[in-house]
């Protein structure tokens, strides 16, 4: 690797995107992840397995 191509490809990494939705606001991701955990909780506490 040179360093023209080192400098380039450290410029690209932090521009650098999964491909997911870009919405701005994070409020929705944590209410659906908050609502995974209690319900996996209440899974498992209805099969005994805690």
């Amino acid at each position: 690797m040179t360093a023209t191509t080192a400098a380039g490809n450290a410029h690209h990494a932090h521009h650098a995107r999964t491909g997911g939705p870009e919405d701005g606001s994070r409020l929705m991701e944590h209410i659906a992840g908050w609502a995974f955990v209690v319900v996996f909780a209440m899974l498992v506490t209805q099969l005994g397995l805690l």
